[in-house]
C-alpha cells in the first residue's frame, strides 16, 4: 500500500505536511513560531572535524549549540519533547562524553531529563589505543510535565506472557501487559526481545538498505520508534540537522508531519529526493522491528581465515 502523497514545501506553514528548508539550522529555527513542534529529534553534528564540519574546540562547539538548543526549546510545544542522539567528541585520544555536557544545557532551560537511552550497535569504527565505541546515547527531554508517552506503541513481546500474580487480590489473573513489556532504555536486540526486552537497531553502515553518501546516518527506524511514542498521529516533527531525511521519512511513515532543516545542498537535495521515493513507494528502507542477521558460521566472512590457523599453530610449536 503506497503512503498517501504530500508535495514537499520549502517553508514553514502549519497547513503543509512536509517542509524541506535548505539553510542554517539557527537562522531557519528563528523563523519558526513558538510552540509548534511536539517532536524534535536530531543528531547534531559531533564537531570531529568531518568533510561537512569545521571542528573547532569543544567550548566554542557548545556555544553554537547551546543557541540552537534554546530556539529548539522556544519551538517546543508545552506538552512536546526533545530527543538529543549524541556520541563522544574526541581530542588527542581523550573521550568527552557530549550527552554529559549537554545536560546542564537542557537543564538550564527548565527540561526535564526522562530518559537517557543507550543506542548500542555492532558496527563501527574501530580503535586501536582505546576499546571500540559501540554505542550512543538519546538524551529524552520534556518540556515540562505534561507530555505525549505512548508506551503501547512500542511495547515488547513479554518473555512469559503467562505468568500470573501469585497472592493478593489478582491472585491467578495474568500479571503482564496483553500488548507486551516495556523496551526499556538500552536498545539493542530485537531478534532477542523475548528474551531480555532489548531493541537492536543497526547503524547505517555500506550494506545498510539505507545507506547514502551521508557518512553518519539516522536508521529511520531509531526515530520511527521516538515518532511513535512521543507523539500522535498529525502532529509536527522536526529535524534542525536533517541531513538526508530519515527524520521526516518516519515522521510521515507514521502519519506525522515533518520538517527538516540541512544547511548543506547535496544533502538536501538527497533529502527531497528520498522523500519523494518514500512516498512513491519505490524508496527501500529498513522494517522496523525487523531482525538483526546473525551469521550461521558457514558464510567465508565469519570463518577464520587460514593465515591466522597457520600462525597460531606456529606459535604452539
Amino acid at each position: 500500500m503506497l503512503q498517501e502523497y504530500f508535495p514537499v514545501s520549502h517553508e514553514f506553514r502549519a497547513t503543509e505536511h512536509l517542509v524541506l528548508c535548505q539553510g542554517d539550522a539557527l537562522e531557519e529555527l528563528k523563523k519558526l513560531p513558538d510552540e509548534s513542534f511536539k517532536l524534535i529529534v536530531s543528531s547534531p553534528p559531533y564537531n570531529l572535524g568531518k568533510a561537512y564540519e569545521k571542528q573547532v574546540c569543544l567550548e566554542k562547539y557548545l556555544d553554537w549549540q547551546k543557541t540552537i538548543i534554546q530556539e529548539m526549546f522556544r519551538v517546543t510545544a508545552h506538552d512536546g519533547s526533545i530527543v538529543w542522539q549524541v556520541g563522544n567528541y574526541i581530542d588527542s585520544g581523550e573521550v568527552f562524553p557530549l550527552d554529559i555536557y549537554f545536560y546542564p544545557i537542557f537543564k538550564e532551560l527548565g527540561m526535564r531529563l526522562r530518559n537517557r537511552i543507550v543506542w548500542h550497535f555492532d558496527h563501527g569504527l574501530h580503535a586501536s589505543k582505546r576499546f571500540s565505541g559501540r554505542y550512543e546515547v538519546l538524551l529524552w527531554f520534556t518540556k515540562s510535565d505534561i507530555y505525549t508517552f505512548n508506551l503501547d506503541a512500542v511495547r515488547v513481546p513479554s518473555k512469559y506472557p503467562g505468568k500470573l500474580h501469585y497472592k493478593g487480590s489478582k491472585a491467578g489473573q495474568p500479571s503482564g501487559n496483553p500488548l507486551g513489556k516495556n523496551p526499556s532504555d538500552y536498545w539493542k536486540i530485537l531478534c532477542q526481545e523475548w528474551e531480555n526486552g532489548m531493541i537492536e537497531i543497526p547503524n547505517v553502515k555500506s550494506n545498510h538498505p539505507e545507506k547514502t553518501a551521508h557518512p553518519c546516518q539516522f536508521p529511520v527506524e531509531l526515530i520511527e520508534r521516538c515518532v511513535l511514542a512521543l507523539t500522535n498521529e498529525g502532529d509536527w516533527v522536526l529535524d534542525p540537522f536533517g541531513g538526508v531525511g530519515s527524520s521526516v521519512i518516519a515522521a510521515i511513515k507514521q502519519n506525522r508531519r515533518g520538517m527538516m532543516i540541512e544547511r548543506d545542498t547535496i544533502f538536501s537535495a538527497l533529502a527531497e529526493e528520498r522523500i519523494n521515493q518514500f512516498q512513491s513507494g519505490l524508496l527501500k528502507i529498513r522494517p522496523i522491528g525487523k531482525p538483526i542477521h546473525q551469521p550461521s558460521g558457514r558464510e567465508k566472512v565469519a570463518q577464520i581465515p587460514a593465515q591466522w590457523l597457520l600462525q597460531n599453530k606456529g606459535t604452539l610449536l
